[in-house]
């Protein structure tokens, strides 16, 4: 009996060792989509719950994590993030075949906008958006080439064995103990003229912006032991990242829904 325990603690160990990591967790992703719904107009508010139903931006967030368990997807994973290294641009660097997340949010928000659906239907593209704006503005989602977005760098969070993609995902946010209408709340304070210059942003901007936090996301102490001081001096970041994809992914829902 022993035997297989440890055989099945082992097994657990390698498939936990496996899984992808995500964007941001899975309250991250709802803050985007709460902030998002709180900065729709009512006439795209209405055209996107005749197309949700019964559900939000918020809990239909995360739905692109959910089916990397499905190898039937498998073709979805590049579309979460790109490679963009030091020193380059977006167009000096080869895109992969499958594409990248630059790639997918253009060609999405262009499907919703003519309503010409390559291969799936209108419910999951939009899926597509509101998740991957999210991601593109987790700074490691614009990864710099060398170590598979942080997920090489391995830290001690807490005295627990993590790497450094997760802390950005969850760990941080996971660490306030908030609700994501909580924490949503506690952000979404952008003035009109914010908003508008958010909105005004392109896609590429956003991936360059994430490209710009590097030296503060990377800014890690020589034993890799993050804590209080890693959240203190990186918070704002979190919290600003979340609050631009929120006030961004409403600007896309109006122009194309309102």
């Amino acid at each position: 009996m022993r035997r297989i325990n440890n055989s099945l603690i082992i097994l657990f160990f390698c498939l936990a060792a496996s899984l992808p990591s995500f964007g941001w967790g899975k309250t991250g992703h709802r803050v985007v989509g709460r902030i998002a719904e709180q900065h729709l107009t009512k006439k795209a508010r209405k055209n996107l719950q005749s197309i949700l139903g019964n559900e939000s931006l918020a809990m239909v967030s995360n739905w692109m994590d959910f089916i990397k368990t499905d190898p039937g997807w498998d073709h979805a994973n590049p579309w979460h993030y790109c490679t963009i290294p030091d020193g380059m641009t977006y167009d000096q660097v080869e895109i992969p075949r499958e594409g990248d997340i630059i790639q997918t949010l253009n060609r999405v928000i262009q499907e919703l906008k003519t309503k010409h659906f390559a291969d799936v239907d209108e419910l999951t593209v939009l899926k597509f958006l509101i998740h991957l704006v999210g991601d593109i503005h987790q700074p490691l989602h614009v990864g710099n080439g060398m170590d598979r977005g942080g997920n090489d760098v391995n830290v001690r969070w807490f005295r627990q064995n993590s790497n450094l993609h997760r802390v950005w995902d969850s760990g941080m946010i996971d660490y306030q103990q908030l609700s994501y209408t909580e924490m949503t709340s506690s952000i979404d304070f952008a003035t009109k003229a914010q908003i508008a210059a958010l909105q005004d942003a392109t896609i590429l901007d956003w991936a360059y912006e994430a490209m710009a936090l590097r030296n503060r996301v990377y800014d890690l102490p020589e034993d890799k032991k993050l804590s209080y001081r890693y959240v203190f001096d990186n918070w704002a970041i979190v919290e600003n990242q979340l609050l631009k994809a929120g006030i961004r992914l409403a600007g896309i829902l109006n122009d194309i829904y309102g």
